[in-house]
């Protein structure tokens, strides 16, 4: 069924912003899970109620920010749901009982929304059952809000097309500075947590899709060891790159999610088998430590990443960190690099060759197993396209990569040589680079990581830096190797806690907007 978002557009923004302040008493705006956990159990909120502030942000917010498709039908049944199993005292334990959580537009649900990458080719489509990592949440007691937008195709149909558009849900825009690049492709997912659309989200990365939208939508990202969360029911691009990982508020929240939607799952039985080693006894929540950057040992790479001008703002904010965490005991080796990062920063790597072949294998399958679908290969994607050029608006961006992908027949040797090459540069890179210099984690600006940590399949995590003298925020992200999450959360909890960067978008008209 299609449930698209028709909202009146609201043109004065201060009204807009005021939406739905508070309940009760208990601040809704900026909440973290904690918080709102604590307002369940003394009273001064429900569910219900939270469902229903949120919601009431979408129809505000929305009109101007485009990042939500869908909102759940079934959201404040299910909020009721959670309140009742409250009251009664039988509910599921840890922190996402009750919570609100938007999902990228490629994580399949079984229910009364859609799951279409942001295309109107996989409109009325239905998927065979939840996706493991809704499962999760669904099992954890979380409320299933709605669809996040995305760079449609998880930005893989052209490279004309812009970050953070899709058909369906049209150009979501940045709520620091709405003409900054919000950045792809999860770019719906960090819009809607930055501006208090969503208690948390959820979002994808192949390559830089979870990372980069949390830096420049000043909002916390982890992207995770690939097969550390299930990519079963996730539109695909490369098994050997996609993960799954949350987009929230704060590193707490994110790391919350985190620990609700890792694990096994028999239906991506490779990746989460060989992953599940990784997860700590007692969960990933014990690692909020404010202490955490003690005795870390921190890598800056700055040739080819800090390359600032003299006198801008990022120069000095960065320099003002790398002090800070020295003050709170991290211990940094500078001036490091990665033997061969050029090759991959250049996009010499063998990457594309790769995903090309892999998104068309991955894509036919995940298409073969709904239950119904106006497509059933990327053949068909293709042809949908150019009959619906305007909605899809082919003209401007046109398919090339769908039409590079559908070229492709499997892995063969050029794909083969492609992904040896991506082994060898990582372990002869970053791998190296973190055993001799015995490295808790490397320290990026932004998303100029992506591509190293993409091809490794290595976690990094993204934490708000600053903002721009205009407004637009930029982030830090720390990257480590496979299974380092416990150190990652460490070091990026205590940094966020000791430098308190993220602040609300502030909605004032003129001004940078």
């Amino acid at each position: 069924m299609v449930r698209p978002l028709a909202f009146p557009f609201l043109s004065t923004l201060f009204v807009v912003l005021m939406v739905g302040t508070d309940c009760r008493g208990f601040e809704i705006k900026e909440a973290t899970i904690d918080g709102i956990q604590q307002a369940f159990k003394e009273g001064s909120l429900t569910s219900r109620q939270l469902v229903e502030y949120y919601l009431d942000r979408i129809r505000a917010l929305n009109p101007l920010l485009h990042a939500v498709i869908e909102v759940n039908p079934d959201a404040v049944r299910q909020a009721d749901r959670a309140d009742q199993e409250r009251r009664s005292g039988c509910h599921p334990g840890g922190g996402l009982h009750g919570i609100p959580v938007l999902l990228k537009d490629n994580i399949a649900t079984r229910d009364r929304l859609n799951t279409t990458a942001g295309s109107f080719a996989l409109l009325g489509s239905v998927v065979p059952r939840d996706a493991g990592v809704v499962r999760r949440l669904r099992r954890a007691g979380a409320v299933i809000l709605g669809k996040a937008s995305l760079s449609e195709w998880a930005h893989f149909r052209s490279f004309d097309a812009r970050s953070g558009w899709c058909a369906r849900g049209g150009q979501g825009r940045n709520p620091y500075v709405l003409s900054a690049d919000p950045c792809g492709s999860s770019s719906g997912s960090a819009i809607a947590a930055a501006a208090n659309m969503a208690a948390v989200t959820l979002g994808t990365e192949t390559d830089g899709s979870i990372i980069c939208p949390a830096a420049s939508n000043s909002v916390a990202g982890i992207k995770p060891t690939v097969g550390l969360t299930s990519r079963a029911g996730v539109i695909p691009i490369s098994p050997r790159q996609d993960t799954i990982g949350p987009l929230c508020r704060s590193v707490s929240d994110a790391v919350h999610v985190l620990e609700a939607i890792a694990g096994y799952d028999p239906r991506d039985e490779e990746a989460t088998l060989a992953a599940s080693k990784y997860i700590p006894q007692g969960g990933y929540k014990q690692f909020l430590k404010a202490e955490g950057l003690k005795g870390k040992r921190l890598g800056i790479l700055r040739a080819s990443f800090f390359e600032f001008s003299k006198g801008s703002v990022r120069r000095k904010t960065f320099e003002e960190h790398f002090n800070t965490m020295r003050e709170k005991g991290a211990i940094l080796i500078d001036n490091l690099e990665i033997t061969n990062s050029s090759i991959i920063l250049d996009q010499q790597s063998g990457e594309e060759v790769a995903l090309l072949a892999e998104f068309k294998l991955s894509l036919n399958a995940y298409l073969s197993e709904l239950s119904y679908s106006p497509v059933r290969s990327l053949a068909d994607v293709i042809t949908f396209n150019n009959e619906h050029s305007a909605e899809e608006k082919m003209e401007e961006f046109g398919q090339l990569v769908f039409l590079a992908a559908q070229n492709t027949s499997g892995i063969g040797p050029a794909e083969r040589s492609a992904i040896a090459k991506m082994t060898q540069l990582s372990r002869e890179g970053l791998e190296r680079l973190m055993i001799e210099k015995q490295l808790d984690a490397i320290v990026t600006p932004d998303a100029r990581i992506s591509s190293v940590l993409a091809i490794g399949g290595y976690p990094g995590i993204s934490v708000p830096a600053g903002y721009e003298l205009d407004g637009t925020p930029f982030g830090i992200c720390f990257g480590g190797l496979k299974g380092s999450e416990p150190n990652l959360i460490e070091i990026a909890y205590a940094f966020e806690q000791t430098t308190k960067v993220r602040k609300p978008p502030s909605y004032k008209p003129g001004k940078g907007h």
